[in-house]
């Protein structure tokens, strides 16, 4: 039961008031228009990021699913972010927590090293074709200066901060700190090879500017990243490495770790600087419950994602450096759960993400700036019950709606052409206002030698009933050989792609046979839809659709052979 009332109820209410609006809503017309012979900027794959709280479910059965899933989509170019690699533990799972016992000492006090639950993550992710963004952190209990009570309590509906234990504190022994990352780099050089390594990034702590996961201060931080970064450098020179993965652009304290990183004096080297490869800060949404719905904040994310892009290209030694953006989801706890968090097992997360990606790409580009990635900070929770809404890409084992976008970023070439429609908000009107009034009809597209590809989404920020849009795209000047090709209509909406629409159609079991499961298995694929096709001009073509609100489609059109 969620507020008095049944899951099953809530679903069926759903989508009876869906429907009948639908039937008494006129759609809205939009236009677009594709011109091929008008190439933009590079189409940079940012979407191949993922991350989770929990390590350790990466390694059970639903976790190793969903990871061959995502390395699918871009085999060795997924990267995956996980907490708590250095957390002391036996490697048991829990809600924003988990451990691999990596670090412990003798009764001498000297260390003493386990790689056995490391390896098996680290192997577990290549196995399926992803590779780690390695996060060193966080404190293993030897080293912490305040090691009791080491694992938090938390859990759902508690205080955030009560994530919080031994594990966030300064090391006690930095030469130690900084010897366990030079020992761990030489171990994963060992085992998976020089070459393989120099493709991972590597980056110190999460949120160090936040009270829940670092409890030192921003000077102790700055030591605490020149060591690890130092012990990393000294296995592997060539090493991938950067940060900081602050929390929101970082304010003040993210422009003194910049200050630092450039022009301060190495705690581990006594050198000018520290070596940085790459930038991260991290950007949220903030949805709200209001009216009886969720109500999205795409604004607050923009915004903050415009603000850590200005404070970086702000400085000319730094303005180059790739950014990623560690974290990047609609709102902050993954782990959390309700009403204004109810968003994510459906169709608003997956046009959420469609419409939110594409403007990132736009603001990269006005800042003049090099988005590498933008990572998405959702994963699965093992043995949780069926939907439970978390911030999950997929539920025992089925992949959410939203993880059938990442699927149309996949199939979409390396460099961005026009696409201008009628139905899309302003990039600076969505950052100061959101998509609080007419929906955000916008599209993005593709183009490579033998195929051209355009996703259009309808987004609104309020999870209710609106129109569809009734789409006509108008594809220009195409290369020789494109028309008369075949066109692909891929689609995520209520009815397709949509595990979660189907498990409510189904009556929303809360343990579905083994049929059911099959069925809802089937359902959580990306989905092809029949459509009018499309009509032919000399260089051309016009394709028509309708696309639901909160509806997201992918046109492939590919070349003769």
């Amino acid at each position: 039961m969620r507020n008095g009332v049944g899951l099953g109820l809530l679903a069926a209410l759903s989508l009876t008031s869906a429907a009948a609006f639908a039937q008494t809503t006129a759609p809205i017309p939009v236009a677009i228009t594709v011109d091929a012979a008008k190439p933009q900027e590079e189409l940079r794959p940012i979407w191949r990021f993922f991350g989770a709280d929990e390590p350790n479910y990466a390694t059970m059965k639903d976790g190793r699913k969903l990871l061959g899933h995502l390395g699918a989509l871009k085999p060795k170019s997924v990267y995956f972010r996980t907490h708590n690699l250095l957390n002391t533990g036996d490697g048991t799972p829990a809600l924003k927590w988990g451990s691999t016992n990596v670090y412990t000492e003798d009764a001498q006090g000297r260390p003493v090293y386990n790689w056995t639950i490391l390896d098996h993550l680290f192997d577990t992710y290549l196995a399926a074709g992803v590779r780690p963004y390695v996060q060193i952190g966080f404190m293993p209990q030897a080293l912490s200066t305040n090691p009791e009570p080491y694992q938090h309590a938390w859990r759902p509906g508690f205080d955030y901060n009560l994530i919080s234990g031994g594990w966030g504190y300064p090391p006690k022994d930095y030469d130690k700190w900084s010897e366990l990352a030079y020992q761990w780099t030489r171990h994963c050089i060992e085992r998976y090879g020089q070459a393989e390594v120099e493709t991972w990034y590597f980056e110190v702590w999460n949120e160090p500017n936040g009270p829940a996961y670092w409890k030192g201060t921003p000077q102790e931080f700055h030591k605490l990243h020149d060591y690890a970064i130092a012990g990393v450098r000294r296995a592997l020179p060539t090493a991938r490495v950067g940060g900081p993965d602050v929390a929101g652009s970082g304010g003040q304290f993210m422009e003194d770790f910049l200050t630092h990183v450039t022009d301060g004096t190495n705690y581990a080297t006594g050198q000018k600087g520290t070596p940085t490869d790459f930038l991260a800060f991290h950007a949220k949404g903030s949805p709200k419950f209001v009216d009886g719905h969720v109500q999205m904040g795409i604004a607050n994310q923009l915004a903050g994602i415009d603000k850590g892009f200005s404070m970086i290209a702000a400085r000319p030694t730094l303005k180059d450096k790739p950014i990623v953006i560690g974290e990047s989801d609609p709102e902050g706890c993954a782990a959390c759960q309700g009403p204004s968090l109810s968003y994510r097992n459906g169709t608003v997360y997956s046009s959420y993400t469609a419409a939110s990606f594409a403007r990132k790409h736009d603001l990269a580009k006005r800042r003049g700036v090099t988005l590498d990635g933008t990572l998405t900070w959702a994963f699965e929770f093992e043995d949780q019950p069926y939907f439970a809404g978390f911030r999950q890409l997929s539920s025992n084992g089925l992949d959410l709606a939203v993880v059938n976008v990442f699927r149309m970023f996949s199939l979409m070439g390396p460099r961005r052409i026009e696409a201008v429609s009628s139905g899309q908000i302003p990039l600076d009107e969505i950052i100061a206002k959101g998509v609080r009034e007419r929906p955000d009809v916008g599209a993005l597209a593709s183009l490579d030698k033998d195929r051209v590809a355009i996703m259009v989404w309808n987004y609104h920020d309020d999870d209710i009933p609106g129109a569809a849009a009734d789409v006509s795209l108008d594809l220009k000047n195409l290369p020789k050989g494109f028309a008369g090709g075949k066109l692909t209509h891929y689609r995520v909406d209520q009815d397709h792609g949509n595990v979660y629409g189907a498990w409510q159609r189904m009556g929303s079991p809360m343990a579905p046979t083994k049929a059911q499961y099959d069925a809802l298995e089937a359902a959580s694929g990306l989905a092809v839809i029949d459509g009018p096709p499309p009509s032919w001009a000399k260089t051309g073509a016009t394709v028509t659709f309708q696309l639901p609100r909160q509806g997201v489609s992918l046109l492939v059109l590919e070349r003769k052979p």
